[in-house]
Parts: C-alpha cells; sequence; structure tokens
C-alpha cells in the first residue's frame, strides 16, 4: 500500500508515524513538504549556544496525548513542567496579576478581576447576574460581543484577549465562543441564567497536575524521532493537485497512491480539494490564518525580571509586543542556563505589520517594551527571530461547523483523511490526536488491515 501524507507539521508527522505502526514496513509512506524542512510551525533554535522553542514552546500538560507519545517514542525524560509561577497582565501602564477564577479570562466575579478594571466594570461584572440575558441553544457569536456585552469593554481588552492573542494570535472578535470556549458554550446551552453563571460552571475543577507541560530540549527531539520512525520517503515541494482514480488517487506531482492524509493548512487544503470535494474546500476555505513574528532573546543570568512566568499585554496598550515568556522562570530547566531567556510575540489577525520589519527593528522593539514592562534595564547578549505568516487558523463563529462540513465531505471519500490545527485546536495535544485519528481512518480500510480483523 503506497499512501501519501501531504504536510510534515506535527499533524503530519504524527500521522505518517502511526501509520508506520499500524501498517508495517511494506507500506510505503511518502511524506510531501511543501518547506525545506519537516516541523510546520514548530522550530527549535538556537538562543546563547542553547536550544530554544521559537514556535510552540507548552502544550496543555492535561490532555494525554503528548506524554503518550513521548513515552511511545522512548522519549519520558524529556517531559518537563514549568515552575507554577503566574503571570502578570500589563494594563494601565503597569502590570497586574493575571486574575484567577476566570474561562481564558472571562471573570467568575468582580473580585477576580479587581484591581485590573475600573469601578465603574467591577460595577458592571457585580451587576451581571441581575441583567435578563438571552441565549440561544446552539448559538454561536464571536467572544468580544458576548463578555463586552455582558461585563464592559474593559474586561476584554485587560483579561480576554491577552490569554486568546497567546492561544489563537487572534483577538475576541475573530475567535467564536462555541470553538474557543466549548465548555462555556455547553453551560450557556444548558440554561445558565447569565454569563456569571456559565462561567462558574464551566471552570475546571481545582487539580494538583501541572496545566503545562514543555520538551526540555525543544520540540525539535520529538520532530527528530517522529520522522526517524516514520522510515517515509520525503518528497520536499508543494502538492500541486488531488484527483480520483480507478483504483486509488492521482496526487502532482508524487503520482498514483492508495490513500491521501492531507495534514495542510486550511487554505492549502481547500485547494487540493477543490475538484474531489468541492463542499469541504469551500469550507477550508473560509477559515483564516494569522501571522506571528517571535523573537528570543539572551541576557546576563543575573537580569532582575520578574519571578513570573510571563508578561501579557492588554490590547489598549501602546506596545508593540503582545506578550512575553520569561522563560527562564517559567521553566526550571532553562533557569539553569549561563544566561537569562525570555520569548517575545509579536501579531495579531489582520495585523501582519510586524513581518516586515527587520530583525534589527523587531529585537529593539522587544528589547525596549521589556524594559518598559519590567522597568529592568536590558542588555541582551544574543537574540534570534522567527516569522510565522500565516502560522494559526482563527476560530471564527461557525467555525465548527465549517470543520464538521469538512468532515463529512471527505468521509465519504474512500482513502482519503484529513488533519491539521485548523480542525479541533490549535494546541500540540490535539494536532496529535488529529493526526493519529486521519492515519487510524486510513489504515481500517486498508487491505493489510481488513484481512487482519477478518482473520484476527
Amino acid at each position: 500500500m503506497r499512501i501519501a501524507v501531504v504536510g510534515g507539521g506535527i499533524s503530519g508527522l504524527v500521522a505518517a508515524y502511526r501509520l508506520r505502526t499500524l501498517l508495517g514496513d511494506d507500506a510505503d509512506i511518502v511524506l510531501v513538504e511543501a518547506e525545506s524542512r519537516l516541523g510546520g510551525i514548530l522550530f527549535t533554535g538556537e538562543l546563547a549556544g542553547g536550544p530554544v522553542d521559537l514556535g510552540a514552546e507548552a502544550f496543555v500538560g492535561r490532555r494525554p496525548e503528548v506524554p503518550a507519545l513521548l513515552r511511545e517514542l522512548g522519549l519520558e525524560d524529556q517531559l518537563v513542567h514549568p515552575a507554577g509561577l503566574r503571570p502578570l497582565v500589563w494594563s494601565g501602564g503597569a502590570a497586574h496579576p493575571l486574575p484567577a477564577a476566570t474561562l481564558m479570562g472571562i471573570p467568575s466575579s468582580a473580585e477576580s478581576v479587581r484591581g485590573l478594571v475600573d469601578e465603574q466594570t467591577l460595577s458592571t461584572v457585580a451587576a451581571e447576574p441581575s441583567r435578563p440575558m438571552t441565549w440561544y441553544p446552539n448559538a454561536d457569536v464571536d467572544v468580544h460581543s458576548l463578555v463586552a456585552g455582558r461585563f464592559g469593554a474593559q474586561v476584554v481588552a485587560r483579561s480576554v484577549d491577552p490569554l486568546l492573542g497567546g492561544v489563537y494570535a487572534g483577538t475576541s472578535r475573530t475567535i467564536g465562543v462555541r470553538a474557543a470556549l466549548p465548555t462555556l458554550a455547553a453551560a450557556l446551552d444548558a440554561g445558565a441564567p447569565n454569563l456569571t453563571a456559565a462561567v462558574a460552571a464551566a471552570l475546571p475543577a481545582p487539580s494538583s497536575a501541572p496545566v503545562f507541560g514543555g520538551i526540555r530540549d525543544g520540540y525539535d527531539v520529538l520532530l527528530r524521532a517522529l520522522s526517524r520512525h516514520t522510515r517515509a520517503h520525503v518528497h520536499t515541494g508543494a502538492a500541486t493537485g488531488l484527483t480520483r482514480s480507478t483504483h486509488g488517487w492521482i496526487l502532482d506531482p508524487v503520482g498514483a497512491v492508495d490513500a491521501v492524509v492531507l495534514a495542510t493548512p486550511a487554505p492549502v487544503t481547500a485547494r487540493l480539494l477543490r475538484t474531489v470535494a468541492p463542499e469541504a474546500a469551500a469550507a477550508a476555505g473560509g477559515i483564516d490564518l494569522s501571522s506571528s513574528v517571535v523573537v528570543a532573546l539572551a541576557m546576563p543570568a543575573e537580569t532582575a525580571l520578574p519571578r513570573n512566568s510571563g508578561i501579557l499585554v492588554a490590547t489598549d496598550e501602546p506596545l508593540r509586543v503582545k506578550a512575553f515568556t520569561l522563560s527562564s522562570r517559567k521553566w526550571p530547566h532553562l533557569a539553569a542556563r549561563d544566561t537569562a531567556v525570555v520569548r517575545a510575540s509579536f501579531g495579531r489577525f489582520g495585523d501582519e505589520t510586524a513581518l516586515s520589519w527587520s530583525n534589527e527593528r523587531l529585537v529593539a522593539a522587544a528589547v525596549r517594551d521589556l524594559t518598559t514592562v519590567t522597568g529592568v534595564a536590558i542588555e541582551p547578549v544574543d537574540a534570534v527571530v522567527r516569522r510565522w505568516r500565516g502560522g494559526l487558523a482563527q476560530y471564527a463563529p461557525g467555525h465548527l461547523d465549517r470543520v464538521a462540513e469538512i468532515e463529512s465531505a471527505v468521509a465519504g471519500l474512500d482513502g482519503l483523511a484529513v488533519a491539521g490545527a485548523y480542525l479541533h485546536g490549535v494546541g500540540v495535544p490535539a494536532c496529535v490526536a488529529s493526526g493519529e485519528r486521519a492515519a487510524r481512518t486510513v489504515a481500517a480500510r486498508s487491505p493489510e488491515t481488513t484481512a487482519a480483523t477478518r482473520t484476527g
């Protein structure tokens, strides 16, 4: 059986790896990647002589996919967890503790945002349960419309947007409630009388488990292990066309294959599905992408950075950086280095200005803004820049309907599956799960698997 996996990001690499474990050595797996390197938006660079992740640098620790994959690959010793410090929010020209008892920054009470918003907004939050609320089950609106309408615009700008910006490189105006906050939507569907009650019902149960996890030597360790174990033939270059054939598929430029996994960004998926699944192509084409830039700075180890995991920036602040990760504070294994490490993130959906700046200008902006929010003289000894054009899908209102239409249309095409960060989550665990599902879907239709099932 010859299978093509299009897209060499984490979703595609996991799909290729799982296909290898399911179908064995006889399967001919071709991995098609448009870029010169595998990994997609996961990338480990070098800063001051040590590895540093310049794409995602953490994953949700309460999900099982990444730890399970690390164990399976013999990399469990690479699993690390943060020190447990809380981030700050820079708002109103000052640093504030990130509110607790919130759901993606949406407060469960006025007390949870006291000190971050003004007294008028606090009164609005406190009075919200007494105001009539209309919510239609299965409705979907952008997060800004829901939260600003109930709690006020300050709550969005100072508490919600900084967190959504970190996850999606977007804002509350571009992200839908149902896809980004499913537990909140479920609470509202179930009849929560107001937003305060819905947030309280949707908050996760208290747990001592680490919220996040990471990989000690960077995601490149995982990417290299997956690539090695796939034993795939890597074709560098873009896939330019997909058509059905009598016994399978024709994927240009690699030729005839029995099955295809499309682990590509939404616009690429839309282009490849245009003739074989036009409804799915139209749905995928409606998913927008945002761009961002990461600047990593190394500075003397004695630099007096705040003892916090990071600093998020409210959307109404006159800064260029949207967030800082104080990596040497956040991760104990980085604290042991000879230099302090900070990551600065630029860019939100609809604003790609930073992508056009030179590396020197980006580093200078990161240094200026970090000096502003810390009050510390920042003197970097090394810096590295990575641009991510179209790196993250925007989960706009109606996103789940688009995904359902894509998957429904593809399900009717034997030997074809889709995977990627635009489907069921932009985080690494969701991408791993996506690649796993696609591989199992394709493998279940293979002659080898069917024969094994019959004889088993």
